[in-house]
């Protein structure tokens, strides 16, 4: 994540972003990966990261809107007060991480099934078995130190030093946190975990031993990805294209 900081966005950068971001919502629900009115993905809006886009309270990802992101600041004290205060685990876990890592620009946060079984056993790595798991060698980080929901500031603390300079946390536990500099990039790594995940379950459950790939193969495979990262973008925009077709109130 050594990424120069960006600047301040425009209004248009915004407003994409926003739409971006109630696209990922809205996908998020399409390949139940959500829970129920929980669940949140947030996006960076200044240099310092500290002010930021992210769902409001218990609102369904199918429901929700561009125009429905709150917009939140990492510094303000206050925000839990407010009649319109987000879910409290959410801003646990985003405030912290946008607070203290500017570079992480979007962060999206839910309980995909094959992940969330991954999250629940003793050693949830993600062992590289084929090039969908090995895509994140080197790349996710795991946390072990589930204290229950997430909503108190040393839960949040210890969720943002976890995250380390990966991409991906494993919450054990819990479920899985995902990074990225764009929505798309961080949606395709969503994407591509989830099935990582469900490859890897697959592959527990005949009760076989796994053919883990050595340090050096795997390396090698995760590097194979590099060329094709912005295939993220491509796709996302073809997600996009099939909600224009079906509902595209998201954009509102």
């Amino acid at each position: 994540m050594n990424h120069p900081r960006p600047s301040e966005l425009t209004s248009d950068e915004t407003q994409s972003l926003r739409v971006d971001l109630a696209a990922a919502f809205r996908l998020a629900a399409q390949f139940d990966w959500h829970e129920s009115v929980g669940n949140h993905f947030s996006a960076a809006l200044s240099a310092d990261g500290k002010k930021f886009l992210m769902n409001p309270r218990w609102r369904h990802f199918r429901e929700i809107r561009a125009s429905d992101l709150l917009v939140l600041n990492a510094d303000d004290s206050g925000v839990m007060t407010r009649p319109d205060a987000p879910d409290p685990s959410a801003w646990t876990i985003h405030g912290s991480v946008h607070g203290r890592r500017p570079e992480v620009r979007v962060m999206l946060h839910c309980h995909p099934p094959y992940t969330t079984a991954l999250a629940g056993l003793k050693d949830p790595g993600i062992k590289p078995i084929d090039q969908n798991t090995a895509r994140f060698f080197g790349q996710f980080g795991i946390d072990l130190g589930f204290g229950g929901t997430a909503d108190d500031a040393a839960e949040g603390q210890r969720l943002a030093a976890a995250l380390g300079s990966k991409r991906v946390i494993i919450m054990g536990n819990h479920g899985v946190t995902v990074t990225g500099r764009t929505v798309a990039e961080a949606f395709e790594d969503l994407y591509f975990v989830e099935r990582a995940a469900k490859i890897l379950v697959l592959a527990y459950s005949t009760g076989q031993p796994l053919n883990v790939m050595s340090d050096d193969l795997a390396q090698k495979t995760a590097d194979g990805w590099l060329p094709y990262n912005d295939q993220a973008f491509a796709h996302f925009d073809y997600l996009k294209r099939q909600l224009d077709k079906t509902d595209p109130s998201y954009r509102d």
